[in-house]
């Protein structure tokens, strides 16, 4: 007796609803189409749009853009004063070549062929001492500084070999930093050093140093690391500068692997750097449809999509140099622009409020969406699902043997991560709306905590879900043209993306009309807090 009334209760709370046919849903679903995606996108990922970077003028007109059709659908503006934008700040930090200079032993070296500077203001003279990596973890017993003083000395370390041996993402808990765990500059300068010596190695290396540092260093106000740990003065050494640094001493770590700490006799080194700052405003889109419930339309149900892309890069082959992003992320930001289109011409509404939300500063590293549940402009406690869609337009046509379109989904298929990461009525909506609606075929290859990728981590759903929000991704696979000129929207399948969007919007109506909000009856694992 118990069993059955357990087994009706929940038939009745999972009831598919907005699947039927004949339903207010479905027939506003029906009102996105591939020909209405495609007259946005060509707009969105157009040459005009200069490749919408992260902050720049076209991404501010592709933010105006949206906005100007939520005014129009007559959505509530769920920005900043009464808008739909919520504002940033960024402060694009350029070293000043003028006032930056280097030398080792007396020899001064030339900026851009010898050195480059992190933008930040400094100066260091002193001895040097070789320390590794510079990583370190009390709890995995690495330490690069082992058995050598550095506190007043210039340390040089490894550049660009990512994490040490033995160490994991998993392992740098945000919240141990400094105590369990640092960084080459956090540790240097709990031990005192002076300043940091970067050895960059190949050519290659050097070659990205030389576009990271030509490209400056972006920080997002408020966003900014808040520890009383400094940035040391800080420079990267080309190969030929290395090896006249180790000239004479009793090792090159370029050239002998897993070399001990040590100082170096024969040497010393100073350098000072100097930094340029433009404060620069950028913003997410924010916009809220009311539901229908007296009660329920306090809680929201979450659509997001950044509407970033990578910008241009005059040095690219060719004579293309604009990164239009029309599938990353041009198809998901049309997506939902599509999906808030069909939801305010229905008859009908669902029972929850509905929140859009289109991120900046993905490509920059998820700012936006960091952003925005840092310091959201809703109460963001009564988000009860967040569905995330970043790359939605591409497929792979059968017979296409092209390596780069290997991890592409079909032209029926969509990749699904993290339905079922953080709670299992999620998880059901997202796989029975499907199911009972047009029976995409749902790959869960990625959706584990092993994926060699880390899709996972790579979109903005993560900063949902590490505030404690369960989410769903919809994402259709790398392919040849992934960050590349060639992402364009020609190449879009439009008729998938109208599937594609339908579907999550009949997913956000039955989460919305849900008795009760999703429960979360599942941890994320340690291996998914921290990115």
């Amino acid at each position: 007796m118990v069993l059955l009334f357990t087994f009706a209760f929940q038939t009745v709370f999972f009831a598919q609803t907005a699947t039927k046919p004949n339903s207010p849903a479905r027939k506003a679903a029906e009102g996105i189409t591939a020909d209405q995606l495609k007259d946005y996108l060509y707009f969105i990922a157009d040459d005009a749009m200069q490749g919408r970077d992260t902050p720049s003028p076209g991404l501010d007109a592709t933010a105006n853009f949206i906005a100007f059709h939520l005014k129009k659908w007559g959505y509530k503006p769920g920005g900043d004063n009464g808008t739909f934008l919520q504002k940033m700040w960024i402060n694009q930090h350029n070293t000043d070549i003028s006032a930056s200079g280097a030398e080792i032993s007396g020899q001064k070296l030339v900026y851009g062929d010898d050195f480059f500077a992190l933008p930040n203001s400094g100066t260091a003279s002193s001895s040097l001492v070789f320390g590794g990596n510079g990583w370190m973890h009390k709890g995995k017993g690495i330490d690069p500084f082992a058995g050598i003083d550095v506190k007043g000395k210039i340390v040089v370390i490894y550049g660009n070999n990512g994490l040490p041996a033995g160490l994991t993402p998993a392992d740098l808990q945000p919240d141990k930093q400094y105590k369990e765990w640092a960084g080459p500059n956090g540790y240097a300068a709990m031990k005192g050093a002076a300043g940091l010596i970067y050895l960059t190695g190949s050519q290659a290396n050097w070659e990205r140093v030389r576009q990271q540092r030509e490209g400056g260093t972006i920080t997002v106000e408020k966003l900014q690391d808040t520890t009383t740990v400094p940035i040391l003065p800080t420079i990267y050494v080309s190969q030929k500068t290395a090896n006249y640094l180790f000239d004479g001493e009793t090792g090159n770590p370029l050239t002998t692997a897993d070399l001990k700490p040590f100082e170096l006799k024969g040497k010393k080194a100073a350098f000072t750097t100097a930094v340029r700052t433009e404060r620069l405003p950028t913003q997410n889109v924010v916009a809220i449809w009311e539901g229908s419930d007296p009660k329920l339309k306090n809680e929201m149900v979450a659509l997001g999509a950044h509407y970033d892309h990578v910008g241009t890069n005059p040095k690219v082959p060719g004579a293309d140099k604009i990164f239009n992003g029309a599938d990353d992320d041009g198809s998901g930001t049309t997506g939902i622009l599509g999906i808030a289109e069909a939801l305010a011409k229905s008859k009908a509404r669902p029972k929850r409020s509905v929140l859009f939300v289109w991120h900046c500063g993905e490509e920059r590293g998820l700012w936006g969406s960091l952003y925005f549940n840092k310091f959201p402009t809703v109460d963001i406690k009564q988000v009860i699902a967040q569905l995330n869609i970043d790359m939605i337009g591409r497929s792979k046509k059968i017979g296409d043997i092209e390596p780069g379109n290997k991890e592409l989904s079909g032209e029926n298929e969509i990749f699904v991560i993290g339905a079922n990461m953080m709670s299992s009525t999620l998880g059901k909506i997202v796989a029975d709306t499907n199911t009972n609606y047009l029976k995409m075929t749902y790959d869960l290859r990625f959706d584990n905590l092993n994926d060699p990728n880390r899709f996972f981590f790579r979109s903005d759903h993560f900063n949902y879900a590490a505030n404690g929000i369960p989410i769903s991704f919809w994402f259709d696979g790398i392919h040849v043209d992934y960050h590349r000129v060639s992402d364009s929207p020609d190449k879009i399948d439009y008729a998938k993306m109208e599937k594609v969007a339908r579907t999550i919007f009949l997913t956000m109506w039955e989460l919305g009309d849900l008795k009760e909000r999703p429960k979360i009856d599942k941890q994320l694992p340690p291996e998914l807090v921290q990115r």
